[in-house]
């Protein structure tokens, strides 16, 4: 008779541990379809699952409190039972046979049945245990433990969220590189990158360089001004006063799109707008937040001596997230050809950070090598200590660079060799 009582007792606590497993499925793996079914359902048991979804983690507590107290008494139960049919003097047999009895038990019908049918049958499970659930979440003592437990887990939520946990920029990046399925796109996983490594870019990295700014200089009639508007095809352009070091403001052309008939000695220059002016070491991060708040386009990027070195755009800021933002207006400009695997021909003035992307590196040797240059001629000339000539080269990390074009003042093109892939 006792026996008997023992396994019925068994078979109860293990109908509630299946309960409470399943319904931790159901409740927290419900689609949005579903939801918005549960909302419409008009049923008592409907409204009682609704009320319960409301306090997420009241309910869960509930659910691990019952859980845990079920299967201890099955633990207990089981135990007392085999102690009672089998009697065993070898104390190590014992406790193996008692682990792996309870154990599979457990498991098996305890987690892993109810937890499938529940996760296939979310909806119907919710609403057959939302009755039954109710009535555990207010009844003592699950109730005290319950609100215990909840507060204790905010507590410990939020001094975990005030201490914070500091996460470099390195270790994300190999996060990325090791979650990288076949499912997720290649363009997905270069925004995830381009993520990471945008609080590690200065302005300076993605800025255009003085020497391919487009600018208007401030003397110019309007007849010239509307000349070198339909020229630049910009929406917005700089205006300098005798040298790009000295920028009175930025012209936007929709101010001038009701002046277009006016003459040639129309003064232009009052429709220039305050110039925005940044360090060259600036964060990107920190210049979108900037361009946000001052709700402005384009900056000025100045050397440390005051004199102009480029301008950045906001789309400069997005492209390093997102890749490369063209319009129907933009013209493609060849900046490199590539040959083969391992070999491509780039312009001297391509920017290092663009030159890293085409090749697939991370930059980092490079970054670390180079001076105040941020392009590819400008690395080459401060490796080399000079200006070199046609067919010289470099190689740096492993990478060959050979002087396609070059004249005494500058370095034209290059070709750069990778080394080959095992």
């Amino acid at each position: 008779m006792d026996h008997i009582l023992l396994v019925l007792l068994i078979i109860f606590f293990l109908l509630i541990t299946a309960m409470m497993s399943s319904a931790e499925s159901a409740f927290f793996s419900l689609k949005p379809v579903e939801k918005d079914e549960l909302k419409k359902d008009d049923s008592k048991s409907g409204a009682i699952a609704r009320k319960l979804l409301e306090s997420p983690k009241q309910l869960l507590a509930t659910l691990l409190i019952t859980n845990n107290f079920s299967n201890v008494a099955i633990v207990i139960i089981t135990n007392l039972l085999l102690d009672s049919v089998i009697k065993m003097k070898d104390d190590t047999l014992k406790m193996i046979l008692d682990v792996f009895v309870i154990t599979f038990i457990l498991l098996l019908l305890g987690e892993v049945i109810p937890k499938i049918y529940a996760t296939k049958n979310a909806l119907k499970t919710v609403k057959f245990l939302a009755f039954p659930l109710s009535i555990l979440n207010n009844t003592p003592p699950i109730s005290w433990l319950k609100s215990g437990l909840v507060s204790g887990s905010q507590f410990i939520y939020r001094y975990s969220k005030r201490k914070g946990v500091k996460i470099s920029s390195d270790e994300l990046e190999q996060a990325i590189a090791l979650t990288k399925e076949d499912s997720t796109s290649e363009e997905e996983h270069k925004i995830l990158e381009g993520i990471v490594k945008f609080g590690n870019t200065d302005v300076k990295q993605i800025m255009r360089q003085r020497l391919n700014v487009s600018a208007i200089e401030f003397s110019l009639n309007f007849k010239e001004v509307y000349s070198k508007i339909l020229e630049f095809g910009y929406s917005r352009i700089p205006v300098f006063n005798e040298t790009l070091d000295n920028i009175e403001g930025i012209l936007f052309i929709k101010d001038l799109l009701q002046h277009l008939n006016e003459g040639e000695d129309f003064k232009w220059q009052q429709l220039i707008r305050k110039p925005f002016f940044i360090p060259e070491n600036k964060k990107i991060d920190d210049l979108l937040k900037e361009f946000q708040l001052k709700k402005v386009h384009m900056a000025i990027v100045v050397d440390e001596y005051g004199g102009s070195s480029g301008i950045v755009t906001l789309e400069d800021v997005l492209e390093e997230i997102v890749g490369d933002i063209t319009d129907e207006f933009d013209e493609e400009e060849i900046e490199f050809k590539k040959i083969d695997a391992e070999t491509f021909v780039f312009e001297a003035r391509t920017a290092l950070i663009d030159f890293y992307k085409i090749i697939e590196i991370d930059g980092k040797e490079f970054e670390n090598g180079k001076g105040e240059s941020d392009s590819l001629g400008g690395f080459i000339i401060e490796n080399a200590g000079r200006i070199l000539k046609n067919k010289e080269y470099i190689v740096f990390d492993e990478i060959k660079f050979i002087v396609e074009s070059s004249d005494k003042r500058k370095i034209k093109t290059v070709k750069v060799i990778l080394p080959k892939k095992d």
